[in-house]
């Protein structure tokens, strides 16, 4: 098809975020055969522009130079140009993501990568305005200097691209193997704690990201070393966190991160995985100090999901972006005449007292400094605290502030509400799953677990092929692209998560067809470790292996504490042979900067340190529910659990060929304690089984 003023060729896609330029002056391609056979063809280099639908500044970038005549027709007669959606496409945008940050020491979205008809990158960026300005290059003299060199500087070009090429080739290929012990732990600590912000918690200064695989590590140091310094830093976080304004006290649910470092300013997107990994950090928070406080924060955090992210069906959606009417945070802030014509006079004061709203604006805009007479709603304490300051309840405070914030919410639905990308991602909805499967069974919740299975039952009816194999990414009918490391890793999450919280055993079935999916599809044979890419997916530059923690978990710590926890339930050897083989591929990364890998940690811990397997054989499940409750108020993250029925003994003797050694004992519910792999006398009693726990 062929592009004009008024469309081009993505008004073909599914993308939200491809179809936000699928209007575009600039002759944006799709990622495709097509784009790089006429680049070939015309000998032109490829602009690779690479975002996703909430991101602000790609909003910026669009205005300012896809939007733009001028800057189209410059990149029209310079360029084949492509639109990747990093969301769709993360293996694409993995790749050049990594060349960025080689090349400039950075990253960032909208990434801008030029390169060869080859696939080959000799020139990476983010950002750029249309004109140069404050030292910073402009679309336009960019693409007059680009291909000045690829007419007249061809050789260097290609050389440049050549080494980059190379480097890249060399990333996967591992460092010697290392010896860990114990000691790795300290020393991830020790970063962790020379970092700490003591007044804000969190991590480093502006900008600040949740990082929540760095709470859950800190949480598991503490168990096992009892060193409260590491819980204080997590709780101080969190809580912090929850009371700044990176948190949505009318609506719920976590902004992306904190422009500043006090959590007050955020980048007001929100992101799915972003409520998914914090929600298991306040449940087991919670579980850690049994503060109420942190359980109140996740079932929030999943009133949102619920109400304004999830599918009729049961998927959950991606993100909301920032941006409502052309301007960033527009939908979340309020204005102190808006709060005194909404409320009557008492109840506004009361708001904007304790929200510490300001006629003239509690915050100075990022870019300008500027008040400009909006507020961000925040807290500087707790309802707990506030309640003895102001000689009431936490109770009577808290029905008083929830009445408030429902008028404002309803009030605030009338507003134009930002973007939300409904596209569908299956590694995204696994985590979810593994938070509401959490949040539900220590919460003795049954909504939060029908929600996780509800999603199960979403993904394996429309995100999977007719091999059973897994895809990534689902919106208006359409499901399609191969899925990659973290769809398999994050999803074989949530389906433990969710047999840990339903004790069915078809969920553990689903999860040992899924890992040797995994494993058959993206297993390194030579070095190991999980690739990103399956072995039959598009072949691109580079097959690149993620080990290191972003945003969110790596694909392969995911996947390491998978394999430990289906190695343990079911006893089958195997699975353990790719643990120690893992472990012993990323041993030399992990020793280098054991801070970059807290989710891998997470599950070294579990094979360093103190472990138990526990098997409850009952008549039924009901009968069982007492020594589960039991587990599941207590933070114990070094086991598994299995259940064992009457009803289900037969289809957990060929899952865990070990379990018929495990009968009931006295005609009553009976658990066994194994620690380290030696295993205690049978106990009829909760109270027992908590003690042979906390030995």
């Amino acid at each position: 098809m062929k592009s004009n003023i008024n469309t081009n060729r993505l008004i073909q896609e599914k993308s939200p975020y491809l179809l936000q330029h699928a209007h575009n002056p600039v002759d944006w391609y799709p990622w495709s055969d097509e784009a790089f056979e006429k680049a070939q063809e015309e000998d032109k280099p490829v602009f690779l522009s690479i975002g996703y639908s909430t991101c602000h500044w790609c909003h910026v970038m669009e205005h300012e130079s896809f939007e733009d005549a001028e800057v189209a027709n410059l990149m029209n007669d310079a360029f084949i140009s492509i639109k990747v959606d990093r969301e769709e496409r993360p293996d694409i945008d993995n790749i050049y993501m990594t060349v960025c940050q080689m090349m400039t020491g950075g990253g960032g979205w909208p990434l801008t990568i030029i390169m060869t008809p080859g696939k080959k990158p000799f020139f990476s960026g983010t950002y750029f305005p249309k004109n140069s300005r404050y030292g910073r290059i402009g679309m336009t003299d960019l693409i007059k200097k680009i291909s000045t060199v690829w007419k007249n500087d061809r050789t260097k070009v290609l050389d440049s691209a050549e080494q980059i090429t190379g480097y890249l080739q060399g990333l996967s290929e591992n460092d010697e193997k290392a010896e860990l012990n114990v000691e790795i732990f300290t020393k991830a600590y020790s970063h962790l704690e020379k970092r700490f912000d003591e007044n804000s918690g969190g991590f480093g200064n502006s900008p600040k990201f949740p990082s929540p695989q760095n709470l859950l590590f800190l949480l598991r140091y503490w168990k096992r070393t009892s060193d409260n310094r590491a819980l204080d830093m997590v709780v101080k976080t969190l809580t912090k966190m929850r009371l700044g304004g990176v948190y949505d006290h009318i609506g719920f649910g976590f902004h992306r991160y904190s422009t500043d470092d006090k959590w007050l300013l955020p980048h007001f997107e929100k992101m799915l995985y972003d409520q998914a990994m914090l929600i298991i950090a306040y449940t087991e928070t919670f579980q850690a100090t049994k503060n109420t406080f942190f359980k109140q924060t996740a079932e929030e955090i999943i009133e949102y999901v619920l109400r304004d992210m999830t599918h009729p069906e049961g998927g959950f959606y991606s993100a909301e972006d920032a941006d409502s009417e052309g301007e960033e945070g527009k939908f979340y802030t309020w204005k102190a005449k808006e709060i005194d014509e909404l409320l009557n006079e008492e109840d506004a004061e009361i708001f904007k007292s304790i929200y510490n709203l300001k006629s003239e604006g509690n915050f100075a805009e990022e870019s300008t400094r500027m008040l400009n007479g909006t507020n961000i709603p925040h807290l500087n304490k707790t309802i707990a605290e506030l309640s003895k300051d102001l000689h009431t309840t936490g109770e009577e405070l808290t029905s008083r502030l929830n009445n408030i914030r429902e008028k404002l919410f309803n009030e605030r639905e009338k507003r134009i509400h930002p973007l939300k990308d409904d596209k569908i991602l299956t590694d995204w909805n696994g985590l979810m799953i593994a938070a509401l499967s959490k949040a539900g069974s220590v919460f003795g919740e049954p909504k939060y677990i029908d929600a996780a299975i509800k999603a199960v039952r979403f993904i394996e009816k429309y995100l999977r092929n007719e091999k059973g194999e897994l895809l990534h990414r689902f919106r208006g009918g359409d499901a399609k692209l191969n899925a990659h490391n973290d769809d398999y890793a994050f999803f074989i999450w949530g389906l433990l998560e969710l047999y840990g919280a339903t004790f069915d055993h078809e969920f553990i079935n689903k999860t040992i067809h899924y890992q040797e999916i995994h494993i058959n599809k993206f297993w390194d044979k030579e070095n190991h470790g999980f690739f990103f890419t399956a072995n039959d997916s598009e072949k691109l530059l580079v097959r690149t292996k993620e080990i290191y923690d972003g945003a969110i978990p790596s694909g392969n710590s995911a996947a390491l504490n998978n394999l430990i926890v289906i190695s343990r339930l079911t006893g089958q050897n195997h699975f353990e042979d790719f643990v120690t083989k893992m472990i012993d591929s990323f041993s030399a990364s992990i020793t280098k900067t054991p801070y970059g890998f807290a989710q891998m940690l997470c599950g070294l811990d579990h094979v360093l340190n103190k472990s138990f397997e526990i098997v409850i054989a009952s008549k039924n499940q009901k009968d069982a529910e007492l020594f589960i409750e039991n587990l599941n108020n207590e933070f114990i993250p070094n086991k598994v659990v299995l259940l064992v029925t009457d009803e289900n003994r037969k289809v957990m003797n060929e899952i865990a060929p070990y379990t018929p050694e495990f009968s009931i004992a006295k005609n009553k519910s009976t658990v066994y304690v194994c620690k380290n792999y030696q295993c205690s006398l049978p106990v009829n009693d909760p109270g027992k089984m908590m003690k042979l726990l906390s030995k």
